[in-house]
């Protein structure tokens, strides 16, 4: 739920509003150049520099890479840090002024230093409705991010009374007031601002001029509602949320969304002791499908998804049945899962082929190094493919290879390799990667196809909760 960006004023600024702002970068030094610059010009260099830099990338056919993705935004940061140093030491700076070095401070991710010079700015004589606006929606956010409710509650209300109002920042503010009343355990103030953030999300789907991915929005601050009244114990309302974001995926003819608010109401129910009316639903979902598309392709898309899953919902709150047809086991000795009970397990069915598989690979390590004295164990399933390098191979040779395999990417945790593919079926581990967590009276708890950043932070949050 994390990782939503734009570009109105504040490109990459207001953009950013979903990634955390808690650090200054080291400013780069100030140089004379900046002296011969407006403080605007300042600002709109900084807040071009990642579209100008990957333009100028793909001009010149660099490939892209999430590191070098990194790296832009780093010198952004640095970029905007050293104008906004070099602009707030000028004298008399005017409203304007103040405005631009409020948002360099911003794209700096210098929490303090923007809401500094915002509020110099909103003191200022010579201001604009538009920069008025603006300033509030972000002086909100910031205030909320670090928690300072009071100070972010008034601000809202000068934003609500100050004129024109934007969709898509009442969506953030409310959103970003939601997730840190939650943090907080405030959970009837989170409710309040996630149904306000979740209403204009919705709103933002008519609104075409806006540059906010409307589908985001509805599925971000949908989500954050049914997580403020999970986590509050309010079975009933998270529920209904999950039901509405299903009809609004109807309503924009998304089957991706349709099946993921489905999926996501089924195992909720699944999860909270209502097995029956969680398989029910499931039903009911297959029918909703095929009433909701009138297209055959986005009806089948949203009834596959969900039949793909119908061996995993049963599986859910079930005893996890034994690993069966292992071969090896190594580092350790063999090991069943009766003999795991009291301890976290973690079965992560993978294949050296399989790419999505790697994606997991770095927090599974961190998992096992930092967790295992906690109660976790995790074990790598895979079986016998007849292949390693590109080359056929008998089972000898695919062992040696896997162990290699083991110490190259640095997985401390075992591996336990199968003669045929009964465990996975067991499991209904058909798509690889395939991730189950089973609890220490070794019933799983969860249990999920695929890789993803999200997935990846709900299984740890399934093992830490156990």
């Amino acid at each position: 739920m994390n990782f939503l960006l734009i570009t109105l004023i504040l490109v990459s600024t207001i953009t950013s509003l979903g990634q955390s702002r808690r650090v200054n970068p080291a400013a780069l030094p100030v140089t004379p150049v900046a002296a011969e610059l407006t403080v605007k010009q300042m600002f709109d260099e900084a807040n071009g520099y990642t579209r100008a830099k990957f333009a100028e990338f793909e001009q010149k056919k660099t490939a892209f890479s999430e590191r070098l993705r990194l790296q832009t935004e780093r010198e952004q940061k640095q970029l905007a840090a050293k104008y906004a140093t070099a602009a707030a030491i000028r004298p008399n700076l005017s409203g304007e002024d103040l405005y631009y070095v409020g948002l360099l401070q911003w794209i700096a991710e210098s929490l303090d230093g923007t809401t500094e010079f915002l509020k110099k700015y909103l003191e200022s004589p010579d201001q604009r409705p538009d920069r008025q606006q603006n300033a509030r929606s972000i002086i909100v956010y910031v205030f909320a991010k670090q928690k300072k409710f009071d100070e972010a509650i008034k601000y809202l209300a000068d934003y609500e009374a100050g004129g024109a109002t934007k969709v898509s920042d009442r969506w953030r503010m409310h959103s970003e007031l939601a997730k840190s009343y939650v943090m907080t355990k405030d959970y009837t103030a989170a409710a309040a601002h996630a149904s306000k953030s979740y209403v204009a999300a919705k709103t933002l789907m008519q609104d075409r001029s806006s540059k906010v991915n409307p589908a985001d929005a509805v599925l971000d601050a949908g989500m954050l509602l049914f997580e403020t009244h999970r986590d509050s114990g309010n079975v009933k309302e998270a529920d209904a949320a999950l039901e509405d974001m299903r009809k609004t995926a109807s309503a924009i003819n998304s089957p991706t969304f349709f099946y993921y608010s489905a999926d996501k109401l089924i195992t909720y129910q699944i999860e909270t002791g209502r097995k029956a009316l969680g398989m029910d639903t499931y039903l009911a979902m297959l029918i909703q499908a095929g009433k909701d598309f009138a297209g055959k392709g986005t009806q089948n898309d949203a009834l596959q998804k969900l039949k793909r899953r119908e061996k995993q919902y049963k599986l859910l709150m079930q005893p996890a049945p034994e690993l069966v047809g292992i071969d090896q086991w190594f580092p350790g000795s063999p090991k069943t899962l009766a003999s795991l009970k009291g301890r976290v397990v973690l079965l992560d069915f993978w294949a050296t082929w399989c790419g999505p598989c790697f994606d997991a690979f770095p927090s599974l390590a961190e998992w096992h190094q930092d967790l295992t004295r906690d109660g976790l164990t995790i074990v790598g399933v895979t079986r016998y493919y007849g292949r390693a390098e590109g080359f056929t191979v008998d089972n000898p040779n695919e062992i040696a290879f896997l162990k290699r395999f083991k110490e190259k990417y640095n997985l401390g945790y075992d591996f336990a390799v199968a003669n045929a593919p009964d465990t996975q079926n067991l499991y209904a581990a058909t798509s690889l990667p395939t991730a189950v967590v089973i609890d220490r009276k070794g019933v799983i708890r969860y249990i999920e196809s695929g890789t993803n950043p999200s997935r990846i932070e709900e299984m740890r949050a399934t093992i830490l909760k156990l």
